[in-house]
């Protein structure tokens, strides 16, 4: 049975809790620091302090998820898979929906699958393209199947018919309706495959996996407890133009590599997010994708989470997808492309809703489960647009209110968050260390001089921080709160 589901402005006092909190903490702070400033001070300490520990925390499990990719990604799955009794009767159902990439970038990624260790024949690859789009689709269908055609198990083709009611125009409408499609595919070619042995990857259509993503999927599927109930997120490199990327836009990319990968070593707090895995059986059970909101990656494990009373997890993967950072024609174009993207990802806020309504219609979801994930989501969203803006740009506003202030927690306050920054500023020299280690080979054409470029662009954290990170976070929770909702944003992409 599919999973109710929230729609936008059924819960308005909800969705204005985001973005009111985010803009009540502001005035606080600012109104404080003019008739309380010594208050603002003591807060402007703590939540410095609560940052610092947020940042110790990020490099601990930052390098627990960097050792165990180091280790895991170099093993030869197949290998381990092929030990398996019964391994081939698991076929992977590959979704890439697109909208307006060239065919190379799609071309590169079905090489990929094409090249990849599994069994090509347990491969069922889906094109899902836009019915707005529909006469560029079907050239590329033709040149697609021309140059794949008997490699997999199945290569077929979908086109989502544009101004279909109740959706919103988007990779989540698309990949419902592509989904629909398939089943009748497979109910008439390969029925004979249980729902329980297709595993589901929704891929961007740049996204291109390693060798033995698919080996080391499906030997996790056949060895972790009850592998229907689970989905399956590995890490995402921004790396297939990195080296052509602007530096504040690698700096990003980057940064989303890094909270992934920290959330990797924390399943318990584990969400889906852009390319990743699941069973079709679940699919099944949920009514496939919804299909009028934004953030379907992370919205359908909340589907699975809720249609289960809470009986559904994310498998940590340690191995990487490699996708594109944004581009565009120019340098502002990038950056523009860059907070659109960021914003996107922040209108995440959005599954608050959803989980509303749907941990209250489940009573047999265990109460602490339905407690932790809604405190994470708005802990997360809360200082995602908060935490740059009170720490960079606010934090010094109260003690230069209070000035000569005699008290000794103003006079002790600029060097005690000195000392702080001191010790968070770790965090930027990890990032800067780890992001060396995970950069693909140097092209053609870039100099050895690159490589410190790589390194000193680090130096951009603070201003990314607050301009690709707190800005696009608040401008998508205070639409949110205002009621002016976002539609899907295709991110360009080009090398």
């Amino acid at each position: 049975m599919a999973v109710s589901l929230a729609k936008y402005g059924e819960y308005r006092w909800l969705e204005m809790i985001p973005g009111g909190l985010i803009w009540g903490s502001f005035v606080l702070a600012v109104v404080l620091s003019f008739v309380a400033p010594l208050w603002a001070v003591i807060f402007i300490i703590l939540f410095d302090t609560y940052w610092m520990f947020r940042v110790l925390y990020f490099v601990f499990y930052v390098t627990v998820s960097w050792r165990r990719y180091k280790r895991l990604s170099r093993k030869d799955w197949a290998q381990d898979v092929e030990r398996i009794p019964g391994w081939r009767r698991i076929h992977h159902l590959v979704f890439l929906p697109m909208y307006g990439e060239d065919i190379s970038i799609i071309r590169t990624t079905i090489k990929a699958l094409r090249d990849c260790a599994y069994p090509n024949d347990r491969l069922l690859v889906v094109l899902a393209g836009e019915g707005r789009e529909e006469k560029r689709f079907r050239l590329i269908q033709h040149q697609i199947e021309k140059e794949f055609r008997g490699v997999f198990g199945a290569l077929w083709f979908t086109l989502h018919p544009d101004g279909l009611p109740d959706e919103i125009p988007g990779k989540g409408s698309n990949l419902n309706w592509a989904a629909g499609e398939v089943a009748r595919h497979l109910a008439t070619t390969l029925s004979d495959v249980p729902p329980e042995d297709l595993v589901v990857t929704s891929f961007d259509v740049d996204t291109v996996a390693p060798k033995h993503y698919f080996s080391y999927l499906t030997y996790l599927y056949l060895t972790v407890p009850h592998p229907t109930r689970a989905s399956y997120q590995p890490l995402t490199f921004f790396s297939n133009n990195i080296w052509h990327a602007k530096a504040p836009v690698r700096v990003g990319a980057f940064g989303t590599t890094f909270w992934l990968m920290t959330e990797l070593a924390r399943p318990d707090r584990l969400w889906t997010f852009s390319s990743h895995s699941m069973s079709w059986r679940m699919l099944l059970d949920v009514g496939f994708w919804q299909k009028n909101i934004v953030s379907e990656d992370s919205r359908i494990f909340l589907q699975g989470l809720i249609h289960y009373d809470g009986d559904y997890r994310v498998v940590p993967m340690y191995i990487g997808v490699h996708m594109d950072a944004v581009t565009g024609s120019t340098y502002m174009e990038s950056l523009k492309n860059l907070y659109i993207q960021q914003r996107r990802w922040a209108w995440g806020v959005e599954n608050l809703m959803e989980m509303y309504k749907g941990f209250r219609a489940h009573p047999a979801m265990p109460f602490r489960t339905k407690m932790r994930y809604f405190w994470n989501q708005m802990e997360g969203m809360y200082t995602w647009a908060t935490a740059p803006i009170l720490i960079f740009l606010m934090g010094w506003l109260p003690l230069f209110i209070a000035g000569q202030n005699p008290s000794a927690v103003v006079q002790a306050a600029p060097a005690t968050l000195e000392f702080i920054m001191r010790i968070a500023t770790l965090g930027v020299f990890v990032s800067a260390i780890y992001s060396m280690t995970l950069l693909p080979g140097r092209p053609v054409g870039r100099g050895v001089f690159s490589w410190l470029v790589m390194l000193v662009q680090w130096a951009l954290l603070p201003i990314t921080f607050v301009i690709f990170g707190a800005f696009p976070s608040i401008d998508a929770q205070t639409r949110l709160m205002l009621g002016h909702y976002l539609g899907f944003h295709v991110t360009k992409k080009a090398r």
